[in-house]
């Protein structure tokens, strides 16, 4: 059995990891005895965070040092940080991301008899779209392009990126999201060739679909708590019946980085509840 023993004493940066999922990762790697540098553009609340995490963590610490991932100039000073500080980065979780309302469909469909096309494909904002596409798949690249450097020169290291259960089917009403997290999916596999023989592995989660700030009145009623018509979907569609917890993700990123997933590099694990391997049948 595992025990993730040889973690302890590295060092990882995490994008986004004031957010649900970047948060939980962050304190699970401390846990683990890596010491985890929060990169946030904001970075008070990223500070805030890193003091939270370091108050309750059981081995590693966090940091917090400022850094917008869409932005070279700022990860290029991050990363100048991080070398005065640790020297070089063993692991990089690319984990920030989101979706935005204006690359946002509100119908899920266009009706055969329907002549309005309000709130449906064709009243996106394109520039929407850029939004999403910067966020989620230009700050996974730009952050790998300028943050692992290090790890190639050394010859050893990981990346992990954060994907969807979107990347493999898409949900109605979020195509730039959906496109998006394909994308990371496809990068992760290009990247892990190219990088294989400098002794660098790439593997992604797909996480299912949890309860989180920016989708939480999209699948529960503000009012009552019960779900939505959308919530109830997503259940359905889910063979264990339930939303994920954030803290379900810790044991697979802890896999994806040890050891004990030496020869694996390349691939995205699902970490969906069954969702992906559900019919409907």
């Amino acid at each position: 059995m595992n025990d993730f023993s040889d973690l302890r004493g590295k060092v990882a940066a995490i994008t986004g990891g004031s957010g649900i999922i970047g948060k939980t990762l962050a304190r699970g790697l401390c846990n683990a005895g890596i010491n985890a540098i929060i990169l946030d553009y904001k970075p008070e609340r990223g500070k805030l965070t890193a003091k939270e995490i370091s108050a309750g963590a059981e081995g590693g610490t966090a940091i917090c040092f400022a850094a917008d991932v869409t932005d070279r100039e700022s990860l290029i000073r991050a990363r100048e940080k991080i070398r005065e500080k640790f020297g070089a980065l063993d692991f990089l979780i690319n984990c920030a991301g989101g979706n935005k309302a204006t690359a946002t469909t509100a119908k899920e469909v266009i009706a055969e008899s329907e002549k309005e096309l309000k709130g449906t494909f064709f009243d996106l904002d394109i520039e929407g779209f850029d939004g999403v596409f910067d966020l989620n798949f230009k700050g996974t690249v730009l952050p790998t392009m300028i943050l692992a450097e290090d790890m190639v020169r050394r010859g050893s290291g990981v990346i992990l990126n954060i994907s969807s259960m979107n990347a493999y089917r898409p949900l109605t009403k979020i195509p730039a999201y959906s496109a998006a997290k394909a994308a990371i999916n496809n990068f992760t596999q290009w990247l892990a060739v190219h990088f294989a023989p400098a002794g660098v592995r790439v593997n992604a989660i797909a996480p299912g679909f949890l309860l989180t700030n920016q989708n939480r009145f999209l699948l529960t009623d503000e009012k009552t708590g019960e779900m939505t018509p959308r919530g109830r979907k997503i259940i359905s569609a889910t063979p264990m019946g339930r939303y994920a917890e954030p803290e379900e993700l810790i044991g697979t990123m802890l896999y994806l980085l040890s050891d004990a997933s030496s020869f694996v590099t390349g691939v995205v694990i699902p970490v969906d509840g069954g969702f992906s391997a559900f019919s409907g049948v």
